[in-house]
């Protein structure tokens, strides 16, 4: 299984833009278009439902080193064995996620400011999500931050950030040129009419970034 640092572009299987069938089949095409990293997040849907998916799911992202996060519910990570959980602002403490799932597991969590980036990662969090960067419909309860907090926010945390909200492949290169080496991207990936060509493209752009510095 690849390592959180060599993740750069985040895939999120969101069941309200998927719908359970089809999850299979846009997580084959994400992976084969170079995802790094998937998050299933169904926020509306029962434990016991998400639960089932999640372990169909984990087989086929362990078959190709793609670590699988599930989103709020680490009762899930109880019995499937995803490499991560992830908690918003107003979620379980990620102390009590780790106490949960009882075993060693990333645990992410979403910031929408740089004093919550600083707070989350005080908190032991192995990664933040940090936005909404644009608009976005899944976020609607929070004000985009827009891209001058990307530099100031990776000039002080240590850890993986995944800028997020309302990124897509035409407005990627502005937040990658704000400082950015990470992304999730979410409908823009979901929606695309080549899956998999459309997450190549963006993998493409963070490539570089992932790239060590010439000596």
């Amino acid at each position: 299984m690849r390592n959180l640092t060599d993740c750069y572009l985040y895939g999120i299987l969101d069941l309200g833009y998927v719908a359970p069938a089809r999850i299979h089949e846009v997580a084959q095409a994400l992976i084969a278009g170079g995802v790094d990293v998937l998050q299933l997040r169904g926020k509306n849907v029962p434990v016991c439902d998400l639960t089932e998916m999640a372990g169909a799911l984990h087989q086929i992202t362990a078959a190709s080193d793609v670590p699988l996060v599930v989103n709020d519910h680490p009762r899930v990570a109880c019995e499937v064995a995803v490499e991560g959980v992830h908690v918003g602002q107003d979620d379980q403490a990620i102390a009590v996620v780790r106490e949960t799932v009882g075993r060693p597991i990333w645990v992410g969590k979403s910031t929408h400011s740089v004093t919550q980036a600083i707070a989350a990662e005080r908190e032991g969090a192995d990664y933040i999500g940090f936005g909404p960067v644009y608009a976005t419909p899944t976020k609607r309860d929070y004000a985009p931050i827009g891209v001058n907090d990307i530099d100031p926010v990776h000039r002080v945390l240590n850890l993986p950030i995944f800028c997020i909200g309302g990124i897509k492949l035409h407005n990627l290169p502005n937040v990658i040129a704000a400082g950015a080496k990470r992304a999730v991207i979410v409908s823009g990936l979901l929606l695309a009419d080549d899956i998999a060509e459309y997450t190549r493209s963006c993998r493409n752009l963070l490539q570089p970034l992932a790239q060590p510095a010439p000596a």
